[in-house]
């Protein structure tokens, strides 16, 4: 590699401008692609395999409008006043011509919403008592059909008595007129004989005087006849009497079988009433636990100050074009007045903006201030950040273009910015710095770039090639954006290393003398030759080897301390409280927070899916059953039913907790509503889901635990195997190995001190402290890793070579340390600059990134390697470089340094 890196070198020098528009020339070809098929970036983070992903996949899949995009837009009255009807009929107005919008599917008006609400819950307030005027009015209904049937009864009984009497008056009646007859007959044969007789006498001349006895005989019998017939007229009459009887009791019959149909038309009727209200009742029942848990949900809130709008869009919101997002914004800033303030959610308003603003500009400034102060000269100085611009560039430009076939997230090219400044920056500084000592005693400089690049760029290519190594690991973690950051984060670390030992020797050849300062020039022209090698004050004592006990337990103190606050680490994603204080996102947040309370953002989305569909009759009964079992876990505040998928298999629920985003108890709602799967199954014959921001949180957090160990273990392997590789020692790799793991513990309870307690907030704009970034743990130790293992090779390189020429293993400690700290030292300073400045930047997740990766170096460069290190070695004396010797004869030789090549030019 070294002879390679050699000719590499010279190569470069001889064809600079070759070299240097090839690189341009690369800038430009990328730069279009990114420019004009270049992708976009998501602040979602998926996690393909989770519940909460799986979830969501299962709803886009189901329903035919869960992919759409949504934004929210907050209303707030800034003159403690009601909003007036002119200003929510302005409101609604924005909101319709948003809807216009090409781009835009729905909107939800917040007064409308809210509107319907009240709606509902005082329909479900005046429910019970309208049930009970309805049953009142049944009650009394049924009351008059008893009393109905209660007189038909009656009637019957009447009727039958009546039947009874006319059966017994017409045999009465029937007995008379038999009696009439009978004596009518007699009286009449009676008759027939007086008469007769009469005739008798009067034909004889009545010889014995009878004729007046018969003629009075005659007239009792005419009289008994005349009253024969009035008994006779009587029976009629009475006869008459019984028939009409007869007839009153058919007519009551009648009426009383018209009565029968009447009651019992009106009984169905009723009965039918019964069963409605019986239904309703039933229905309440359903509808009352309904919205008994949406009771605390609201759009406006109970002042009426403070409103909450929706947009939905006809894409996802990472598919939605920025000006499509601005064109919803400046139309519903527009009803924005002296006295309503309107805020947006991050989702409308976030966008990856600058790769750098001006907190990243200023750690750049300081690097080349820190290059000036250690090169003595304005144009070596520009070097290293030239060489690291050219190589944040194409690997920025790179990353914009994978975005069009790759789903990123907007930390990815800010990631592969962050580390491309900074190790681009050393990678040239160390490159750089060789030549100038070469320069310094005496050696051409086209020698001198070639020498330079095939010892110094050979430690850089093997020091860039182990951290992207650790970068790609992130891969192991099985999360595909934090692979794929850690994928990008090595391409810019590759390029940044091929920038290295090809941008670099052209533009140092073109540079000529210059790289040394005035002075420096002076000096050689004076023939004040400098030799190559440290002086022999190069192997003087330093602190840690002084005193290598105080500076050991020393170090290990101050770690320890720093470590602290990581027993107290809690993992988590930013919400919109993480948000600079004057973002519109920021001012959402807390607006709706403040309004509604802080569970409204930490909104979970709850799935329960049914085997088969839900029937439109059963769905109010599933939705309530469903309720009652979320509303059962502890600090839900609200259950809002949000309808049914397109084949009725599963229905979603919109859960309020009480506590935000990264509350504990909001994790543990989530995890109580998943224990809930066995009680949906025995109510409700269906499983139960839940996603949304928290179960997002836990989900990547438990990834991240299962795959931490292995990482961990992972890169504490390599790190030894390439330290033992170098440096041929078992203990110098296990010092150093457990020095890193020292600077990962110190260096995470730093940033749990700061972001999650609030520590020193006031100086890094941290106002809402919160749990660290998911992720960050998992990323600081692949980055650190890497940057640790640069600086171990730098600086223990030197005490090795310094060893094995017989110096002692104290002064080949003190040797090495004095050969290269100041290289370290700047280099870390360096790093710390442009990491430092990435602390203020626009981004939310990249600021713990940026602060993390700026206390890790350093730690790790100016405690662990420059003094605990060294300590350790120190006492530690010549076994800290003793190998077995099978082991030394089955380990390949590696020439980190380029020493056999520096040889060999010295040979000829």
């Amino acid at each position: 590699m070294s002879q390679f890196l050699y000719r590499l070198g010279q190569f470069s020098a001889r064809r600079a401008w070759l070299v240097i528009i090839g690189w341009i020339a690369v800038i430009g070809i990328l730069g279009g692609v990114a420019a004009t098929a270049g992708g976009t970036f998501s602040t979602a983070m998926t996690i393909n395999g989770t519940d909460a992903q799986t979830t969501i996949e299962t709803l886009e899949a189901k329903f035919s409008d869960a992919s759409r995009g949504i934004g929210q837009v907050v209303f707030h009255k800034t003159d403690g006043l009601p909003f007036t009807d002119e200003e929510k009929e302005n409101i609604t107005a924005a909101l319709v011509s948003v809807h216009e919008l090409p781009a835009v599917d729905d909107t939800v008006d917040p007064f409308k919403t809210q509107k319907k609400l009240d709606s509902n819950a005082r329909d479900v307030a005046d429910a019970p008592a309208k049930f009970s005027d309805g049953q009142k009015k049944l009650d009394k209904g049924q009351a008059k059909i008893d009393k109905g049937l209660k007189d038909l009864a009656e009637a019957r009984v009447d009727l039958a008595d009546g039947r009874v009497e006319l059966t017994a008056g017409q045999r009465k009646l029937d007995k008379g007129l038999s009696k009439i007859l009978s004596a009518a007959a007699e009286l009449q044969a009676n008759k027939e004989g007086v008469e007769y007789l009469i005739a008798l006498a009067t034909d004889d001349g009545d010889p014995e005087n009878l004729l007046p006895g018969l003629r009075y005989q005659l007239t009792l019998i005419n009289d008994g006849l005349a009253q024969i017939a009035a008994g006779r007229q009587d029976i009629r009459d009475g006869q008459a009497e019984i028939n009409a009887g007869w007839a009153g009791i058919f007519d009551g019959e009648q009426q009383a079988n018209e009565g029968d149909k009447t009651l019992a038309l009106a009984q169905r009727k009723l009965d039918r009433g019964q069963v409605k209200l019986d239904d309703a009742r039933a229905e309440f029942a359903s509808a009352r636990i309904i919205m008994e848990g949406a009771a605390k949900f609201r759009v406006v809130s109970a002042d009426n100050q403070t409103a909450t709008g929706s947009v939905m869009f006809t894409t996802p919101i990472s598919e939605v074009e920025t000006f499509d997002k601005a064109a919803v914004v400046s139309a519903l800033s527009g009803t924005a007045t002296e006295n309503i303030q309107v805020e947006f959610s991050q989702d409308l308003t976030r966008s990856l903006g600058g790769l750098l603003g001006p907190g990243e500009i200023v750690g750049l400034l300081v690097a080349a201030i820190v290059l000036f102060v250690m090169l003595g000269t304005l144009v070596a100085a520009g070097l290293p950040v030239l060489s690291a611009i050219v190589g944040v560039a194409i690997s920025g430009a790179s990353s914009v273009a994978l975005a069009a076939v790759v789903e990123s997230t907007t930390t990815t090219p800010i990631l592969g910015v962050m580390l491309g400044l900074a190790v681009g920056i050393d990678y040239s500084l160390f490159i750089l710095n060789r030549h100038r000592r070469q320069l310094k005693a005496g050696m051409p400089v086209a020698e001198s770039i070639a020498l330079a690049n095939g010892t110094s760029g050979n430690s850089v290519t093997f020091a860039g090639l182990t951290v992207i190594i650790a970068l790609a690991a992130l891969n192991l973690t099985g999360i595909d954006f934090l692979g794929l950051m850690g994928s990008v984060g090595a391409a810019a670390i590759a390029i940044a290393v091929a920038v290295a030992v090809t941008f670099n020797p052209a533009v140092i050849s073109l540079i000529g003398m210059r790289v040394l300062s005035t002075k420096e020039r002076r000096a050689l022209a004076d023939k004040e030759m400098y030799d190559s090698k440290p002086s022999t004050t190069s192997s003087a004592s330093v602190f840690a080897t002084r005193r290598p006990l105080v500076s050991l337990f020393a170090t290990l103190a101050v770690l320890g301390i720093a470590a602290i606050p990581l027993l107290d680490m809690r993992l988590g994603l930013p919400d919109g409280s993480s948000e600079p204080t004057d973002s519109t996102g920021y001012k959402s947040y807390h607006l709706t927070q403040d309004a509604f309370g802080e569970g409204v953002n930490a909104t979970l989305l709850v799935v329960a899916t049914s085997p088969v569909p839900i029937t439109e009759d059963n769905e109010l009964a599933f939705q309530a059953g469903a309720t009652k079992l979320i509303m059962g876990v502890d600090n839900v505040e609200s259950t809002v039913p949000g309808g049914f998928s397109d084949d009725r298999t599963i229905a979603i629920f919109r859960v309020i907790p009480a506590g935000g985003p990264n509350d504990v108890s909001t994790q543990n709602v989530v995890h109580e509503i998943r224990a809930l799967d066995a009680e949906f199954h025995a109510a409700l014959d269906s499983s139960v889901n839940v996603t949304g921001m928290a179960p997002i949180n836990i989900d990547v957090s438990e990834k991240l635990s299962q795959a931490l160990p292995i990482y961990l273990g992972t890169v504490i392997g390599l790190s030894l195997l390439i330290l033992m590789l170098v440096f041929r020692s078992i203990w110098l790799p296990l010092i150093a190995s457990a020095g890193f793991l020292f600077t990962v513990f110190a260096t995470l309870g730093a940033v749990t001190a700061v972001f999650q307690w609030g520590w020193l907030g006031w100086l890094f704009d941290i106002h809402d402290p919160a749990p660290i970034l998911s992720f960050l743990p998992t990323m600081l130790i692949g980055i650190l890793f890497g940057l640790a293992m640069d600086y171990q090779l730098f600086l223990a390189s030197g005490m090795r070579e310094a060893f094995i020429h017989g110096k002692s293993a104290t002064d080949s400690i003190n040797y090495g340390l004095r050969l290269s700290r100041s290289v370290v030292t700047a280099a870390a300073i360096i790093m710390i600059s442009v990491f430092g400045g990435f602390v203020f930047s626009h981004t939310t997740m990249i600021r713990p990134v940026g602060f993390g990766l700026a206390v890790g170096v350093l730690v790790d460069a100016f405690l662990v390697r420059l003094i605990l290190v060294p300590a350790a070695l120190k006492l530690l004396g010549p076994a800290a470089w003793w190998l077995p010797r099978w082991l030394d004869r089955i380990l390949p030789d590696v020439d980190v340094e380029g020493a056999k090549l520096e040889r060999s030019i010295a040979h000829h």
